[in-house]
């Protein structure tokens, strides 16, 4: 698992039938800087699906492989990446590095 910020969507016109109705966001994984006790983006971008309804800036619990196929809902359609989660608080490096009311 990994954190991730939802910079957009993707809307796809023409798909498999298994992926109709799947919402398809774009994802920048973060990483904690110890410097300055803050979220920082890592440059990558990544499609995942989403299974929660998040939105963009919203900061997400993302799993890949096997383990999204495991997800709720995807053990019948072609993922690879989905959003397990809509992040509340990060405290890492002895301080709360992210709120979601900030």
């Amino acid at each position: 698992m990994f954190i991730a910020r939802v910079n957009g969507t993707v809307v796809t016109t023409q798909k498999v039938i298994k992926m109709t109705g799947r919402k398809l966001l774009v994802i920048e994984p973060m990483r904690v800087d110890e410097k300055t006790k803050s979220l920082a983006p890592t440059g990558r971008c990544l499609v995942s699906v989403d299974t929660l309804g998040a939105g963009t800036d919203d900061l997400v619990l993302v799993t890949q492989g096997s383990s999204a196929r495991l997800s709720e809902g995807n053990s019948d359609a072609p993922v690879d990446c989905v959003v397990i989660g809509i992040i509340d608080t990060v405290n890492a490096v002895g301080a709360d590095i992210y709120k979601k009311d900030k």
